[in-house]
């Protein structure tokens, strides 16, 4: 009789035992078939197993926090351990939940992911502390935001076109929309500036924090805006929006908003590119026009009212790079939002100055290869 107990019981324990191993085995395996071949750091997750949201039965409750590595009004990021990996795990407050399901909601968009686009592991809602929290785990990556790199580093000619091009590289990939039942809405930002783009081991950079992001599909030909409060960052709205004559219907709009930000964010990376032998230190937008907190008020009246921009460098004309960037900076950042440049012709003319430099390898869909 204790035999006839204990032998079908012991079969089944050693059968699920076996069948735990090899799920575990398995899912190692698909962990490591889908590391990127540019960045041997990172990684792409299988979304059957990592898409876990809100309702619970999580995988990612298996995270282990490490280290605080940046706080905001969002809410903190941290360094967390999943799998024996580091993930970024950014905690917003529950004041914010509506960003974190903006967030959750973008990065869930069939097709988003791009070598320029910060890659997504995650969502889940937690309770610790008897505190809910609110946690969107992506990719991490230990150099940080643009803004500290360029903070701590001055760069070469073909660090900064680099650069450039992969971000440019990241919106064409953002603003538009790809058909099909396997397809992609095309999406703005509403929220780009250099603490909200992250750089890779490699010098090539991906765009983060859609928290304030737009969809748009021309089958539906509606605009999906989310429910967030959250407004952008001040110091990088454009004309039309700190004069609130932007049209918030018209997606083509956002985006024009949104190449006003790439204009100011070449504008910082040009300032930290050494020519000449110099380099001038890094500076936010408008430093010398604004206070380091800048009101709506005071923005309004330093671009829209006295149409008052970032001041090029004299060095700049006499470097062939810099004259050229100078250029397209100013095409981003112009008044008229008709005259600005799509994300396309700024990726384009990046190309067209990066086959200058035999030193820059460009793959046929215009990613830098390092």
């Amino acid at each position: 009789m204790t035999a006839a107990i204990l032998v079908p019981f012991g079969t089944v324990v050693i059968l699920a035992a076996t069948a735990i191993y090899c799920m575990r085995r398995a899912h190692k395996k698909r962990m490591n078939a889908c590391r990127t071949k540019y960045d041997p750091e990172t990684y792409y997750t299988n979304d059957d197993v990592l898409r876990a949201t809100s309702a619970g039965d999580s995988t990612l409750r298996q995270v282990s926090l490490c280290e605080c590595i940046g706080r905001g009004r969002f809410g903190e990021v941290w360094r967390g351990i999943w799998h024996g990996e580091s993930v970024a795990v950014k905690i917003f407050f529950s004041r914010d939940e509506d960003s974190w399901k903006r967030e959750t909601e973008i990065y869930g968009t069939v097709l988003l992911r791009h070598e320029n686009i910060l890659g997504y592991v995650g969502s889940d809602m937690t309770s610790r502390n008897s505190c809910t929290q609110l946690w969107l785990i992506t990719h991490y990556y230990p150099q940080g935001s643009l803004y500290d790199y360029l903070n701590r580093t001055a760069i070469t000619t073909h660090q900064m076109i680099t650069i450039c091009l992969s971000i440019a590289n990241g919106m064409v990939h953002l603003h538009t929309e790809i058909f099909g039942t396997e397809g992609k809405p095309a999406i703005a930002h509403r929220d780009l500036k250099t603490k909200n783009i992250l750089i890779r081991a490699n010098g090539t950079c991906v765009i983060a924090d859609f928290g304030l992001a737009v969809m748009h599909s021309q089958t539906t030909n509606k605009i999906d805006i989310g429910n967030t409060a959250r407004v952008g960052t001040k110091r990088y709205m454009a004309p039309e929006v700190l004069d609130e004559s932007i049209s918030m219907d018209c997606f083509d709009a956002l985006r024009k908003a949104d190449i006003y930000a790439i204009g100011l964010i070449f504008w910082e990376v040009c300032r930290r590119t050494i020519s000449c032998g110099i380099a001038e230190e890094y500076k936010a937008p408008y430093f010398d026009y604004v206070s380091s907190d800048p009101s709506f008020e005071e923005m309004r009246k330093v671009v829209c009212v006295d149409n008052y921009r970032p001041s090029v460098q004299n060095r700049w004309t006499s470097d062939p790079f810099l004259a050229s960037m100078s250029k397209l900076m100013r095409e981003c950042w112009h008044m008229n939002p008709n005259v600005r440049l799509p994300a396309l012709r700024i990726k384009k003319t990046l190309l067209k100055m990066a086959s200058s430099d035999e030193s820059i390898k460009i793959t046929l869909d215009g990613e830098v290869i390092v």
